[in-house]
């Protein structure tokens, strides 16, 4: 799936697959110079890995964090990468199947969302691609949320005066880059739902176009501004 994700970050970015460079965050923090020689950092990662149960790889993720946000690095950081800042910012994470999202959701932008530059092309609500059983309970001190699910509070945010921003969905993900990814993984699709995979498609799938300009808009008011 690794692969996979960069494929999709590079077709929502329309940008070719080899602008964009790895790294892997199991094996270490990248260097204060390799952050800064970046346009931009995208954080995705993989349902494998849980920023609440932790791991070896888990405080130099934390560390990498905290240097993009020092270093005022362009960030944007979708499902893992959304829930590894909160907590390495000051904010709280937690597993909870009950709040778990797999499929598509409709989001509600917030009043700071219809405000925002970026999130505000989204319009009132939206259709958004999901994935998730960790979620961000409590923001860090001073970011500020821009859209929200049924379940989900803090689906997208911001964070003012830095060039960062974190959504619990998955805007790099269309419905069928969504359908390729959890092909991979049928057991969590009825861990989650209670579906098997095709009553899954049929019921809980659709397409997510209002979010397809996302990350492109990012670019535009955030990274080349």
């Amino acid at each position: 799936m690794a692969p996979h994700e960069v494929r999709c970050f590079a077709a929502h970015l329309d940008c070719p697959v080899d602008q964009i460079h790895t790294w892997d965050l199991l094996g270490g923090c990248p260097s204060g110079d390799e952050l800064r020689s970046c346009d931009a950092v995208l954080l995705g990662g993989s349902g494998d890995y849980s920023v609440v149960k932790g791991g070896d790889w888990l405080e130099p993720a934390m560390t990498a964090m905290q240097m993009l946000f020092d270093n005022d690095i362009p960030t944007f950081a979708s499902c893992w990468g959304c829930q590894a800042m909160a907590r390495a910012l000051g904010g709280e994470v937690r597993t909870d199947p009950d709040s778990a999202e797999v499929g598509t959701y409709t989001l509600s932008l917030t009043d700071a969302g219809h405000a925002d530059p970026v999130f505000s092309i989204l319009g009132d609500s939206f259709p958004a691609q999901m994935g998730h059983e960790d979620l961000v309970t409590k923001l860090p001190e001073g970011a500020i949320c821009l859209a929200s699910s049924d379940r989900t509070t803090n689906q997208g945010w911001m964070i003012p005066g830095k060039p960062i921003y974190c959504t619990q969905f998955h805007p790099e993900l269309n419905l069928s880059q969504l359908l390729d990814r959890l092909r991979y993984y049928p057991k969590y699709v009825q861990k989650i739902t209670g579906m098997d995979y095709d009553q899954f498609v049929a019921e809980r799938c659709r397409d997510t176009n209002e979010t397809d300009g996302l990350l492109k808009r990012f670019v535009k008011v955030v990274v080349e501004h």
